[in-house]
């Protein structure tokens, strides 16, 4: 695809202009949204400029962007498209176990709409329960659960805005890591803050994916040529918003079956905090390495330390404040 030495002004670069005119020639047909994924790939420091080693890695990358990946929509007829984009695109691969459980839960509870308010949801072996914290596995399976169909649409609409693009970029192993940072930080905030509310969803994750993109966007907006930025950002702001309105008002409204209280609403601000730290430092450089980053080092100390103290404070705490729990669902 590069073009012959004359052409580079014996510069040694091209423009990303002319980068993007050969690729429309050459690419098959390419979507647009992926030709705006491999120019940010090529042009990993967004100069403006890319050099011929920047054109060896994008194609010699580890990220298995792969040219039949890319061009694979050719010749699918419309229902075709339609299944292969529903699968692959529109349903991110960590929102379909979600969906799942939500649809399996839904036919046993007989509710979409607020099944935290049936008896047995909480009778789940996926939910965080104060009651039984000791079940190590509960502080990760919680995002399985959501508490109405209303709660797992804001968070799959916020997946599609961000998750799927950052996983196209920096790959699912970096997006994976900072998703599970925040499920966990968020079930280990609750249970210090919020000691006697359970936890459901998958808000830590996600917004420690939001959060830790927006702050991003926000630092290099004006390097970004990233189509709808703004537009993006804003509806990944609006969702947020509500997801959070909603999860404080269920949280202070009475409960269906006092004393135990409506889900917590403290794992969202453990996915920011998250996000903001080490959210930001896994996302900021997909070129470099993250052993070879201090920062990372030090935001990754931080967040273990913080797991650390917060596993003695559930193992502790609870018994020397003598905080009184709601019973075992």
């Amino acid at each position: 695809l590069l073009p012959s030495p004359p052409s580079l002004e014996n510069s040694g670069f091209i423009s990303t202009e002319r980068f993007r005119d050969l690729l429309e020639t050459h690419g098959s047909e390419l979507d647009p949204h992926k030709l705006e994924v491999l120019l940010a790939l090529a042009d990993g420091n967004a100069d403006g400029k890319i050099c011929y080693q920047d054109f060896v890695n994008l194609m010699s990358n580890n990220r298995q962007l792969k040219g039949c990946s890319l061009r694979d929509e050719v010749g699918l007829g419309l229902s075709q498209r339609l299944v292969r984009h529903v699968a692959y695109e529109t349903l991110p691969r960590g929102g379909r176990p979600e969906v799942a459980v939500f649809m399996y839960y839904g036919l046993q509870l007989d509710r979409l709409v607020l099944q935290v308010s049936s008896p047995s949801f909480l009778k789940s072996p996926l939910p965080y329960h104060p009651q039984l914290r000791a079940q190590a596995w509960r502080y990760l399976s919680y995002i399985f659960m959501h508490t109405g169909i209303e709660h797992l649409s804001l968070n799959m609409a916020m997946q599609l805005l961000v998750g799927v693009p950052l996983e196209m970029v920096h790959g699912a192993l970096r997006i994976g890591l900072v998703y599970v940072c925040g499920v966990l930080a968020g079930s280990l905030a609750v249970s210090v803050t919020d000691m006697t509310a359970p936890v459901v969803g998958s808000s830590g994750g996600v917004y420690a994916l939001v959060s830790a993109h927006l702050a991003n966007v926000v630092m290099n907006w004006s390097g970004m040529k990233c189509q709808f930025k703004l537009f993006r950002m804003a509806m990944a702001l609006v969702c947020m918003s509500v997801e959070f309105g909603r999860a404080v008002w269920l949280r202070f409204y009475p409960p269906a079956f006092p004393p135990c209280p409506n889900p917590s609403f403290v794992a969202h601000l453990g996915g920011v905090v998250v996000g903001l730290t080490l959210g930001v430092v896994v996302l900021q450089n997909y070129e470099q390495r993250l052993q070879e980053q201090s920062l990372f080092w030090i935001f990754f100390c931080v967040y273990t330390l913080f797991v650390l103290c917060a596993v003695f404070w559930n193992i502790f705490a609870y018994s020397l404040l003598d905080v009184r729990l709601p019973p075992p669902p």
